[in-house]
């Protein structure tokens, strides 16, 4: 029977790191908005006893991730569209600051160059939800830029809850397409250390990202 007290070797509890396990499963978009999550199974998955199983819900739940219905059980969430204002909000001021503090050779930018080459080649296969799961990692690695676990395990959950907007659309295609061609002209400032450059391309990535995030969501739920 497992601890849920027990601190791994690096200073994580068992329920902080199950959590992340969940969260990176989010985000490659393995669970689907609204799914109803059986303790059982998931239990099961992560060879854990059900109490650090609730423990690991809560903590999600705090997040946003799940939600608890009473009488009914634990449901992936499913954001609104305040939600998405809000994630994008968040989004600015992260990936903003992470730019701002990009330095030439970082092993970031490394990472983001060839998640954008991925991201172009699986695009020719029509492979969107794919796509999808590598630009959010193309974002994650911008944020390590900062240097920062704090500002990266803060922003985990903002992208795990844009998946779950993206999840709730059918046709994703149009909402990836556009920004592969903007993950490399981006990329491609930032490797040559043109902060200004990388700055307002960004926020415009951001501006027009947000307005068809929302406007796709809208048309879902009509």
């Amino acid at each position: 029977m497992d601890n849920q007290n027990t601190t791994q070797a690096d200073g994580r509890s068992l329920v902080d790191l199950i959590a992340a396990r969940i969260r990176d499963m989010l985000i490659a978009g393995e669970f689907a908005p609204d799914q109803k999550l059986s303790e059982h199974q998931v239990a099961a998955q992560f060879s854990i006893s059900r109490n650090t199983l609730r423990e690991v819900f809560r903590l999600l739940t705090s997040q946003r991730l799940l939600s608890y219905i009473p009488n009914r059980g634990v449901f992936v969430a499913a954001p609104d569209e305040a939600a998405v204002i809000d994630i994008y909000r968040v989004r600015l001021v992260i990936q903003k600051g992470a730019v701002q503090a990009a330095t030439k050779g970082h092993p970031a930018l490394t990472r983001m160059r060839l998640l954008s080459d991925k991201g172009l080649e699986v695009s020719r296969i029509g492979d969107w939800r794919k796509v999808g799961t590598i630009n959010m990692e193309f974002h994650r690695a911008m944020v390590e830029l900062c240097d920062s676990p704090r500002l990266s395990a803060c922003f985990d959950p903002v992208l795990a809850e844009l998946r779950l907007v993206f999840g709730q659309l059918e046709d994703v295609a149009h909402l990836h397409e556009p920004y592969l061609q903007m993950n490399a002209s981006l990329i491609s400032v930032l490797e040559q250390g043109d902060t200004p450059s990388a700055v307002s391309q960004l926020e415009a990535y951001l501006l027009k990202s947000e307005k068809g995030v929302l406007a796709a969501l809208q048309r879902a739920r009509k």
